[in-house]
């Protein structure tokens, strides 16, 4: 078996689960409600206060589904009940950001602002201190949506490898290149 696909998803107090006659799983939490419509060949049931994913062969289709609808059902458990976190810096001469709602206006050395409106489920946060970089902060419970809405704000000016300018991940180590030697 899958060893992602066997593992039980714990239920934690405050979490409702249901599974329609359809395989629509909601999870209900403190922080909101998500969806996902699971494969008809994977059977999703509740035993004992666990969530439990079973596949009906060992076809190779069928170990993937099992893994695959374990980890997105454990995290959207993990969303309802806790959250999810993303930081972002801008490194470079002049680059800022800022947010006014769900608007994201960023200058990234281009001629132009770039304006961008968020998903309402995305909350985004902006920050400037004197001597470090700016920094943007989202924060949603659905774990797709808040990397997709990251890679792209990412896309938008990806960091470069001789000087490291652009838009990384807090705590990314980017591979820098040497430039060009001087001749003698």
């Amino acid at each position: 078996m899958s060893r992602i696909g066997k593992a039980p998803i714990a239920i934690p107090a405050g979490v409702t689960v249901t599974v329609s006659e359809k395989n629509l799983v909601t999870v209900k939490g403190p922080k909101g409600e998500l969806t996902q419509q699971v494969d008809s060949a994977i059977t999703v049931s509740q035993e004992n206060g666990n969530i439990v994913i079973k596949r009906p062969t060992d076809s190779k289709n069928h170990k993937s589904l099992h893994g695959l609808y374990r980890a997105l059902i454990n995290n959207m458990v993990i969303g309802v009940t806790e959250g999810y976190k993303t930081t972002q810096e801008l490194v470079g001469v002049g680059y800022r950001a800022s947010h006014q709602g769900s608007t994201l206006d960023l200058i990234l050395g281009y001629s132009h602002h770039i304006v961008m409106v968020l998903p309402k489920e995305v909350k985004v946060t902006t920050t400037a201190e004197k001597g470090k970089n700016p920094t943007i902060t989202l924060e949603s419970i659905d774990k797709q949506l808040i990397g997709q809405v990251a890679a792209k704000i990412r896309s938008l000016r990806a960091p470069e490898p001789y000087k490291g300018k652009g838009i990384k991940f807090a705590g990314e180590v980017l591979r820098r290149k040497a430039g060009k030697s001087a001749k003698k």
